[in-house]
């Protein structure tokens, strides 16, 4: 943007490129347009060129054409948005985890994570001999004392008359 000079020409693939929205869009092209006065030409919509029509007609139909697909660019995007928060509640709801599987626990870690609850470490030796960082080891650790918990948890009896 900040090498553009005045008559310069600039091509862009699709209108969507010049912001993230519908107002990002309009500003950018009237910045370009009036201010630094560069030409634009939109490859994929031909009647989005400012190098033709630069009379009142012109440039009342191009403000209109890049009204509309802009509005057009901005409302696919929030359906491509919402569709895919669609796609990722339906995977969790099937049980799909996201992101990378954490490493498996070093053998050490019990007898590590027990001299560390006992103040026999400091966290940073404790995280040092799991070959983990700080947050790394309270994370694993967080996780590994609810896991302890889950087990050492005993089912409750049956109700009666559900045996």
């Amino acid at each position: 943007m900040r090498r553009l000079r005045h008559c310069d020409l600039l091509y862009i693939k699709s209108i969507d490129r010049l912001g993230r929205d519908y107002d990002e869009v309009l500003e950018q092209w009237r910045y370009l347009t009036k201010e630094k006065s560069v030409d634009i030409v939109v490859l994929d919509m031909p009647l989005l060129d400012t190098r033709r029509g630069r009379d009142l007609m012109g440039t009342f139909l191009a403000d209109i054409v890049l009204q509309v697909l802009s509005f057009v660019a901005e409302n696919e995007r929030v359906n491509i948005r919402q569709r895919q928060a669609e796609g990722i509640a339906a995977a969790k709801a099937r049980g799909v985890r996201f992101g990378r599987s954490a490493a498996p626990l070093p053998e050490n870690f019990p007898q590590v994570y027990q001299d560390w609850k006992a103040k026999k470490l400091t966290i940073e030796l404790a995280a040092a001999a799991c070959g983990m960082a700080r947050s790394t080891f309270y994370d694993r650790a967080h996780r590994y004392r609810e896991a302890v918990q889950a087990q050492q948890t005993p089912e409750p009896p049956p109700a009666a008359g559900q045996e």
